[in-house]
């Protein structure tokens, strides 16, 4: 999944402590899987949109690890615990003992079950909160087809315990089955084994056979119609956005294959897209056998086409081989992105993989100026007490990505492959932490050339803030292109309309945007708009800073595209640098606040929460009551 990191503000040490507690383990979990793990969950769900709750039970399969354990903790956030039953083998039910702990405002409640001994089977009858963070529940005017209502599931980091009460830690891995029933005239599909062929009536059964983790549980219901890319690949999606997505993403089968050539097969059976409604607040979410995709990334040119390679390569690196704790982060993140541009260079060519990586390397060195120091690392501290979210920085992604190509450099690209295919092998559906990829880096892949990396490099990269300097930034004769460009416009040897843009790419086009000025005036934002016709502009990465600039720079004439962008769009890494400009400036902040509640029903709770975590902060400081609401332009 990629996300961008907002209001990061507060202190961790820059080297990670001693390894006490173990790095297994994870503080963001009441559970407690040494005394008794989940292998299985069996989930009974009946979906009420006129409610906005699912309800039913789980039946929960257990491997008792401790002997003298008769206890199961599990974590839960807003759901209405209503019986737990328990039984072994053919035996009948029986009804526990439980407890549920008053609220953590992060972690939710802690579930306490009682039980005589160690039975097999734990059932639990619950209801999930309207308001639960995991769901969204969308009417049907939020919709593309505006008929039907929609349902969506974003269970990472830790809202998968807002809709199933489990373990909700990456270091526990389980099968699962599920029946779903909803209205007939909706489809609904999981992380699990859907059938393209499945007719809609209402009752529809899953089955995960692979173990994961609970992040990666998910579920949709919604108008959903199927159409295929490949035997193994397809596209579920409202019909009306249904032939855009899968002209869009036809090169999915290409990239499976690809992937496979270099990592090893690919293990999960099919490889299906569900593109959700505009309000999904992340790019992609690499839920197995079915990522959720943002609509966002349907452009008409595939250029943005990385997304899918991101999720995809997730199939290997999160999916298959998973972070033990959210204090490891990058090995889901920094592995996938790695991944993902080795597929853009194989599908798309080596100018397209350079542009990708010098952006994301420009756009990790913008956010490291905003994060503390302990935030820098690839191997973070434990952070008990504050929300896993937060490690999702351009850290894991970028930084991660930047450390495994600065390997394949130093170990030449045939060994580096050679190793990480064998990783992705020997850890193959296990959670594993940063000291398991040390270990396995000096096992398989250090002794073939010893010198290749020091000890002292090794921790600059795992344990130290910002990039080494040592590393080597990735350069793009296609940006030094549009740099030049763009020095023409400045010096004033070109007008706008005289640039050779014709051909630019999605990323010539972001190169162009983060290279002007903070702040332009007036006359060169017109000569711009003029030539290029940022305002409104259908591509949401052009959009994203486009209007930030306008913003800052005062140029009125874009404040009504920007007002309808962000009712249209919930994607957080597109619309928060926009509210960010706009709580910038008190006479914008009314304005941000007026959108804001009109666009809120359309927005996920994440997503609701960092908007208003943006506006609260800036009201705070400009003195709050004293700000009056911009009258919106019409």
């Amino acid at each position: 999944m990629r996300v961008l990191a907002a209001l990061l503000f507060f202190i961790l040490p820059c080297v990670a402590p001693a390894q006490s507690p173990p790095r297994q383990q994870d503080e963001h979990s009441w559970s407690q899987p040494d005394k008794v793990r989940i292998r299985h969950l069996s989930l009974d769900l009946k979906v009420d949109f006129s409610r906005r709750e699912l309800r039913g039970y789980v039946d929960i399969a257990l491997d008792w690890q401790d002997e003298k354990a008769r206890e199961l903790i599990l974590d839960t956030r807003d759901l209405q615990i209503e019986k737990v039953l328990a039984k072994s083998g053919s035996s009948g039910w029986y009804r526990a003992t439980h407890t549920l702990d008053p609220a953590d405002p992060i972690f939710g409640s802690k579930l306490s079950i009682t039980l005589r001994r160690q039975h097999e089977v734990v059932r639990i009858r619950y209801r999930t909160s309207p308001s639960a963070s995991g769901l969204q529940w969308l009417e049907p005017s939020m919709t593309a087809g505006g008929k039907h209502p929609f349902l969506f599931s974003q269970s990472q980091a830790i809202h998968a315990r807002s809709w199933v009460p489990l373990q909700d830690t990456p270091g526990v891995r389980f099968t699962y089955s599920a029946r779903i029933r909803t209205a007939p005239q909706l489809m609904a599909v999981m992380s699990a084994d859907n059938d393209p062929a499945a007719m809609r009536n209402g009752n529809y059964l899953f089955r995960m056979p692979q173990p994961i983790p609970s992040y990666l549980m998910a579920i949709a219901v919604g108008d959903l119609a199927f159409a295929p890319i490949s035997e193994r690949a397809g596209v579920w999606a409202e019909p009306a956005t249904l032939e855009s997505a899968v002209a869009e993403f036809a090169d999915t089968e290409r990239m499976i294959e690809v992937t496979e050539s270099l990592y090893g097969p690919y293990r999960w059976g099919r490889y299906d897209l569900l593109i959700l409604p505009p309000s999904f607040p992340f790019g992609g979410m690499e839920n197995p056998r079915l990522s959720f995709i943002t609509p966002t990334v349907i452009v008409g040119d595939r250029s943005l086409t990385g997304l899918i390679a991101h999720e995809l390569a997730h199939s290997w690196s999160g999916n298959l081989v998973t972070n033990a704790s959210w204090k490891d982060m990058w090995l889901n993140e920094g592995f996938t992105s790695y991944v993902e541009n080795r597929i853009v260079e194989a599908i798309y060519g080596t100018e397209r993989a350079e542009m990708d990586q010098a952006l994301s390397q420009r756009q990790l060195r913008d956010e490291l100026a905003e994060l503390e120091p302990g935030m820098q690392a690839l191997k973070l501290p434990p952070t008990p007490g504050r929300d896993p979210d937060e490690a999702l920085t351009a850290v894991a992604y970028d930084k991660g990505a930047w450390f495994l190509h600065f390997l394949e450099r130093r170990f030449g690209r045939e060994r580096f492959d050679a190793w990480l295919r064998g990783y992705f092998d020997r850890h193959a559906f296990r959670s594993i932490t940063t000291d398991d990829f040390i270990a396995d880096l000096r096992e398989h892949l250090m002794p073939e050339r010893p010198k290749a990396i020091s000890e002292a490099e090794l921790d600059e990269w795992l344990n130290g803030a910002g990039v080494p300097a040592f590393a080597e930034p990735t350069e793009s004769a296609r940006f030094a292109a549009v740099d030049a460009a763009l020095g023409q416009w400045e010096d004033g040897v070109r007008g706008a309309g005289g640039l050779r843009t014709a051909q630019w790419s999605t990323q010539e086009w972001v190169r162009f945007l983060e290279g002007l000025p903070e702040t332009l005036p007036p006359e060169r934002m017109t000569e711009l708009d003029a030539a290029f016709r940022f305002t409104g502009t259908a591509n949401p990465e052009i959009a994203q800073r486009w209007y930030p600039l306008s913003i800052r720079s005062g140029y009125f004439e874009a404040r009504v595209a920007i007002a309808d962008f962000l009712k249209r769009i919930g994607r957080r890494k597109l619309i928060l640098p926009i509210y960010s400009a706009l709580a910038a400036s008190p006479e914008d902040l009314g304005f941000a606040r007026k959108v804001f509640e009109e666009a809120r029903p359309g927005y996920h709770p994440i997503t609701m929460a960092s908007v208003e975590a943006i506006l609260a902060k800036a009201e705070a400081e400009a003195g709050g009551a004293g700000i009056q609401p911009e009258p919106q332009p019409q």
